[in-house]
């Protein structure tokens, strides 16, 4: 079985006796390798958005598992959620080998570790949905993780940038992006891979629970200046009022977005907007039908 992440790049065999401008241009050009990869893998990731999204309609969560880089971008991904989408931080969460001093510092021997990698997934249940991310496709850490949330009925699936094999897992996701531009180095493409299908999951999956309409972030949070006015923004360009009412409809809808348009277009006050919404699963847009 080949391990295109350890192999050197044709490309750049000479990368060192380089001008800089001769490297920046092999890294664009492998980089457009990765749009092209990720595509090849789209229905996979249908797939695995489709599991996504099962899990959190059931009650579940989405739980992102890694090492080193990949456990990284998981936690990324996992931390934009709340702020974007007004999500509870339990909805997509991440765990990476080494737990939060391996964020920043390499922990070593944390990916090794099978024994902590079942511990990690000690807690979920088969409403849940695990995504395993491991450029090599044999992260032990992640692998065990994977086993042992499978043994508990939950939803398993994996990202590589190799081809592997795990009849147990629900799912792959194989996207193969060919060498690193230098060898092993997967916080490249391969880690740019992982950034493109973690977006796509997560996003759809918040698109398709009722978190986005038209485009808008309706369940943004308002935590600091740019977010309030963001806020204000969707409010006046879903609903066609003035920036003072939109003021007033933020602060009235206690700092949502959503409720406040659902307040507007159907004249309501807040719990029976709030209510409303919770009636349709927090689709805005059946919410004003």
């Amino acid at each position: 079985m080949k391990n295109h992440t350890e192999e050197i790049n044709p490309f750049s065999r000479e990368i060192d006796a380089l001008s800089v401008e001769q490297i920046l241009e092999i890294m664009n050009e492998e980089d457009l390798q990765v749009v092209q990869a990720v595509n090849a893998a789209r229905e996979f990731i249908a797939k695995a958005t489709e599991d996504a999204i099962s899990a959190i309609q059931a009650g579940g969560s989405i739980i992102y598992i890694g090492a080193g880089t990949s456990g990284r971008l998981g936690v990324l991904d996992a931390s934009e959620m709340p702020p974007t989408f007004g999500v509870s931080p339990d909805l997509v969460r991440a765990v990476i080998a080494g737990g939060e001093k391996a964020i920043t510092t390499a922990v070593e021997g944390a990916e090794d570790d099978e024994d902590a990698g079942r511990r990690a997934v000690q807690d979920v249940t088969d409403k849940d949905m695990i995504l395993g991310i491991t450029a090599s496709g044999k992260t032990p850490f992640v692998i065990s993780a994977l086993r042992e949330g499978k043994e508990k009925g939950a939803r398993c699936w994996l990202f590589s940038c190799n081809e592997v094999q795990y009849p147990f897992l629900d799912g792959l996701i194989p996207v193969i992006v060919g060498p690193e531009v230098v060898a092993g180095s997967t916080r490249l493409k391969a880690g740019t891979a992982t950034k493109m299908v973690l977006n796509m999951i997560s996003t759809t999956a918040m698109v398709k629970t009722g978190r986005v309409y038209r485009g808008y972030m309706v369940d943004v949070v308002p935590s600091n200046q740019k977010l309030v006015n963001r806020a204000l923004r969707i409010i006046q360009e879903i609903t066609g009022c003035d920036p003072e009412e939109a003021e007033t409809l933020l602060k009235e809808s206690r700092g949502n977005p959503k409720t406040a348009v659902v307040m507007h277009r159907r004249r309501m006050e807040y719990e029976e907007a709030r209510r409303t919404l919770e009636e349709k699963d927090g689709s805005l847009r059946e919410a004003m039908e």
